[in-house]
C-alpha cells in the first residue's frame, strides 16, 4: 500500500492523465493568448484590411515604448519580492503583518492580499526552520494558481482571515476512467464523502496527506485544509520534505513530482512561479 506522499502524487496524476482539471472539477489552465497585434493583422486581411492593420502597427508602435519584462526560463523559479522579517511566532494570523508587502503585489499580479500573505509566511517559517530547503513564495503561488486559481476556483473566495469560502472539494476519487481509486479515509469527516476520498482546499490535499502533514498556520487550534494560510505552510513543508534542496534544479522538480506526478503540472507551476518572481501576472 502507498504512503500517503506518495498516494498524493500518483492521484493527482492520474486526474491529470483523465482530462479532468487534476484534483478537482474545472476548465484546463488557460491557454496562452496570442499578441492582440498577431491578432489584429490577422483579423485585418479577413475584414476592414488597411485600417486594422494602421491600428496594429500602432499598437506595435505603443509596444516599442514599454520595456518587456522577460520571464526567466530554468528551473528552480526566482524567489521573487524578498519578504520583510517578522515575527514567525507572534500570536494570532501572524501572516497578516505582510499586509505591507502583499498589498502592492496583490495589484501587480492579481492574487489577493491574504493569499500572498499566506504564501509569503509559509516561505518565511520555511526559511527560520528549514533554511536548506529554500523554497520561495513564488513556487507556492504558482501551485496555488493552478491548483484552485488562489482559493477563487468555482466562485469561492479568501476572506481576510484567510478562510476560503465555499469550501472548494474535487471529485470522488472512485477509479472510474484515469482517476485513482481511494476509498475513505476519514470517514467523510473533512472532505465530505464517507465513499471515496476528495481531495480539498486551496492546494487540494487528500485527507490521508492532511491527517500526515497538516499544520496550524494561523494560531487558531484548528488544522484546516480549507484555511489558505494552513495549506500553504503545510504544502511547504510536504514540498520540502520531499525534495530537500528547492535552491537547485535536482530538488525542485522532485518536490513538484512528488505533489503531482506529471511533466505537464511541473512546467504549468513552472511558469506561473516564474512570472511571479518578475511581478507579471498569469
Amino acid at each position: 500500500m502507498m504512503d500517503g506522499v506518495t498516494r498524493e502524487a500518483a492521484t493527482r496524476a492520474a486526474a491529470t492523465r483523465s482530462g479532468a482539471d487534476r484534483s478537482y472539477e474545472a476548465s484546463p489552465p488557460p491557454k496562452r493568448r496570442r499578441p492582440l497585434r498577431t491578432f489584429l493583422v490577422v483579423t485585418s486581411s479577413v475584414l476592414v484590411g488597411v485600417a486594422v492593420v494602421t491600428l496594429a502597427v500602432g499598437l506595435d508602435q505603443l509596444d516599442q515604448g514599454k520595456p518587456r519584462i522577460e520571464i526567466p526560463e530554468g528551473i528552480p523559479p526566482g524567489p521573487g519580492a524578498p519578504t520583510p522579517p517578522i515575527d514567525i511566532n507572534a500570536p494570532g494570523r501572524t501572516a497578516g503583518r505582510l499586509d505591507g508587502w502583499a498589498t502592492p503585489l496583490s495589484e501587480t499580479l492579481a492574487i489577493s492580499p491574504t493569499a500572498l500573505e499566506a504564501y509569503g509566511y509559509a516561505a518565511a517559517v520555511m526559511t527560520a526552520t528549514r533554511p536548506e530547503c529554500g523554497i520561495g513564495w513564488t513556487t507556492l503561488a504558482g501551485i496555488a494558481a493552478v491548483e484552485s486559481k488562489h482559493g477563487t476556483h468555482g466562485g469561492s473566495s479568501v476572506g481576510d482571515d484567510g478562510k476560503v469560502s465555499p469550501s472548494i472539494r474535487g471529485i470522488p476519487l472512485d477509479g472510474s476512467p484515469g482517476v485513482a481509486e481511494i476509498p475513505d479515509t476519514d470517514g467523510g469527516a473533512m472532505d465530505g464523502d464517507a465513499t471515496h476520498d476528495r481531495a480539498m482546499g486551496p492546494l487540494q490535499f487528500i485527507p490521508e496527506t492532511w491527517q500526515r502533514w497538516g499544520v496550524d498556520a494561523n494560531g487558531d487550534g484548528v488544522v484546516d485544509p480549507d484555511s489558505i494560510d494552513d495549506a500553504a505552510l503545510t504544502a511547504a513543508r510536504y514540498l520540502c520534505a520531499r525534495g530537500g534542496d528547492l535552491t537547485t534544479a535536482e530538488g525542485w522538480t522532485a518536490a513538484l513530482m512528488a505533489y503531482n506526478l506529471s511533466g505537464e503540472y511541473l512546467r504549468d507551476v513552472r511558469d506561473r512561479a516564474a512570472a511571479y518572481s518578475v511581478g507579471v501576472r498569469r
